[in-house]
């Protein structure tokens, strides 16, 4: 029996988190170490049970507007400028999810200053405690060294956030910073390997069951951020996951099962996240290395999504560039290896780039796609009773996934627009 609707939603935003952070080496952990922070400093004010888990959620992922590298860098400059629009973007992300929303709003503004209580408030917004609560977070992260002994640099750290005390930074915040910062423990925990274990103790979060509406809503959420880094993929996911829904209705899987692909369609490319937008938005010719790190996310996808246990989706969504003649990436997978519905996942994702624009030339005509994916049954790439599938329910599967796709592109329209 399938089991993905029974996942730890703990498991879900920490593998998305995990995933943004793989984009550099420099940013590993920083946004577990924020959530870390974030919680403990919220359960030193004694707020609510609800309002912790909601800033553990938020320090988990604040960062995700940042949609390049450079941006994910430049956060890490302790006076980062407050101009930057990546807070107000990860609250577009957000902002329309039932499950999400209120964690958008503290992501908003957590950039942020206090400025001695004019922080209240930003361009008549008003600023929650937990948005303060997630800035002092974030820059107590961002100070730690990634080469030295957490307990050697605790002291400094400590200094620095109180030297910004009333300016940067909500008294209140500071002082219960202060109450947990001395405890090593505390400090070793944020060094830790295992923070992500120590969190989920601390934190107390069970499984979460989601019907599939919700599992649905949710992976549609993370393939927007997965997709709307760039202008060239905005609609790439949903396109893929409304193909790969059709044509598994089309073998007669089961209604779940059919949905299921949906939300492997939608989690294909979380992989993507680990590769910057400079590499995914280059014009010209890839070099041999930035293809090589191209090739690496559908290793990251199987991996994130391992992580959140989804155990039966992850083989479905990662192999689909493996090939039939096992001449794929990256597990080299082959013939019998290749599940049905990772087949199928593979035909909708190569049909669904060939028709879609990319920096690198102008989508193809559902004919020059065709003759493309025809040639590579030939070869042994693709499943050819895929494809026949395809060929022979051409229009009902273009007519949903032009659909989904113009429905996902207004969306993006929204939200580059807003």
């Amino acid at each position: 029996m399938i089991q993905e609707s029974s996942i730890r939603m703990f498991d879900l935003v920490m593998s998305l988190s995990e995933a943004v952070d793989l984009v550099d080496q420099s940013v590993t952990n920083h946004h577990m170490q924020v959530a870390y922070i974030a919680f403990s400093i919220a359960q030193e004010l004694r707020l609510s049970r609800d309002q912790q888990t909601e800033l553990l959620f938020a320090g988990a992922l604040h960062d995700i507007g940042a949609l390049s590298l450079k941006e994910r860098v430049d956060t890490f400059d302790f006076e980062y400028n407050l101009s930057d629009a990546h807070a107000e973007l990860g609250y577009k992300l957000l902002k329309h999810s039932i499950l999400f929303s209120k964690i958008a709003q503290i992501i908003r503004f957590h950039h942020v200053h206090w400025d001695n209580g004019k922080g209240q408030a930003f361009f008549n917004h008003q600023v929650s405690l937990g948005s303060h609560i997630l800035h002092v977070a974030d820059r107590i992260a961002v100070l730690i060294k990634k080469n030295v002994f957490i307990l050697s640099q605790r002291k400094e750290i400590i200094s620095k956030i109180k030297e910004n005390n009333h300016t940067h930074f909500h008294p209140e915040i500071v002082q219960a910073f202060e109450g947990i910062a001395k405890k090593e423990a505390f400090w070793l925990d944020l060094a830790s390997k295992s923070i992500d274990s120590i969190l989920l103790n601390q934190c107390g979060i069970g499984l979460v069951e989601l019907d599939m509406n919700r599992l649905i809503e949710i992976t549609k959420l993370f393939s927007k951020i997965i997709d709307f880094r760039s202008k060239f993929t905005a609609s790439h996911s949903s396109g893929v996951a409304a193909i790969s829904e059709k044509l598994s209705m089309l073998y007669g899987f089961s209604e779940k099962e059919s949905q299921l692909m949906r939300v492997a369609g939608y989690l294909h490319d979380i992989g993507k996240l680990a590769i910057p937008t400079e590499i995914l938005d280059k014009p010209g010719k890839l070099t041999k290395e930035e293809y090589e790190i191209i090739k690496s996310h559908t290793y990251y996808t199987y991996r994130i999504l391992e992580r959140a246990g989804l155990h039966q989706i992850k083989g479905w969504a990662a192999f689909h560039h493996e090939q039939l003649d096992g001449k794929g990436y990256p597990f080299r997978l082959s013939g019998d290896e290749l599940t049905l519905k990772s087949r199928i996942l593979a035909v909708a994702d190569v049909y669904t780039a060939l028709t879609e624009d990319r920096p690198y030339r102008k989508g193809m005509s559902k004919e020059q796609a065709l003759t493309i994916i025809l040639s590579m049954v030939e070869k042994r790439k693709l499943d050819s009773n895929v494809v026949k599938v395809l060929v022979d329910n051409l229009e009902v599967i273009e007519s949903t996934r032009n659909q989904a796709q113009s429905s996902t592109l207004e969306e993006y329209d929204d939200f580059v627009s807003e």
